[in-house]
C-alpha cells in the first residue's frame, strides 16, 4: 500500500469495570460494562469499518471488552494483546501507532483513559461537526469510541495529523 493510503484509527475505551479487591490490572467488567461493550460492537459494525488489526491492552477489563465487541463484528480482525497499552502515556501510544505495518488500513486500539482521550485529542487537527466539543464535554466515558482518519504512513502519525470524524458513547 502507498504511504498516501487513507487510514482509520478507532480508539475504544474499555467498558465499565468493577472494583473488587484485586490488582487494577485484574479488574473485570461490571454488569453495566457487560451490557455496554456489545453495544459498542454493534456501533462499530454499523460504521462499515472492518479493522485489519486490533491492539488490545492486556488488562482483564480490556480483554473482556474486546471479546464482547468483536462478537458483534462480521469479520474478526487479527488481535494483538499489547502490554504497553496498560497505563500508556500519550508518547507511548504515538510510538505504538508508528510501529504498525503500512499494510494495516483500519486499526482498533482498545485501551484506557486518560490515554484514549489524550490520543484522540492530540491527533485531531481537524474535526467533523461538533465531534471535538462532544468528546471534550463527555470526557471519553467507558465504552466510548473515537474514529480518526489520516493519510500517510503509520510512521507519519503525529499531533494534529488526523481528522476526528466520529465520537460515540453508549449513553449519549
Amino acid at each position: 500500500m502507498s504511504a498516501e493510503t487513507p487510514r482509520r484509527i478507532v480508539l475504544l475505551r474499555h467498558a465499565k469495570a468493577d472494583w473488587p479487591s484485586v490488582p487494577d490490572h485484574e479488574r473485570p467488567l461490571a454488569e453495566r460494562g457487560r451490557r455496554d461493550a456489545p453495544a459498542a460492537g454493534r456501533w462499530l459494525a454499523g460504521t462499515g469499518i472492518e479493522p485489519d488489526l486490533a491492539l488490545c491492552s492486556t488488562s482483564v477489563r480490556t480483554r473482556e471488552t474486546w471479546k464482547l465487541v468483536v462478537h458483534e463484528l462480521e469479520h474478526r480482525p487479527r488481535t494483538v494483546y499489547e502490554e504497553r497499552l496498560y497505563e500508556a502515556s500519550l508518547g507511548d501510544l504515538l510510538a505504538l501507532l508508528a510501529e504498525q505495518d503500512d499494510d494495516v488500513t483500519d486499526l482498533v486500539v482498545v485501551g484506557h483513559n486518560p490515554g484514549m482521550h489524550a490520543l484522540a485529542d492530540a491527533l485531531a487537527g481537524e474535526a467533523d461537526g461538533d465531534t471535538v466539543v462532544r468528546m471534550r464535554r463527555q470526557g471519553f466515558p467507558t465504552s466510548a469510541a473515537a474514529v480518526i482518519t489520516f493519510t500517510g504512513s503509520w510512521k507519519s502519525v503525529e499531533h494534529g495529523a488526523g481528522r476526528l470524524t466520529t465520537f460515540w458513547a453508549p449513553h449519549d
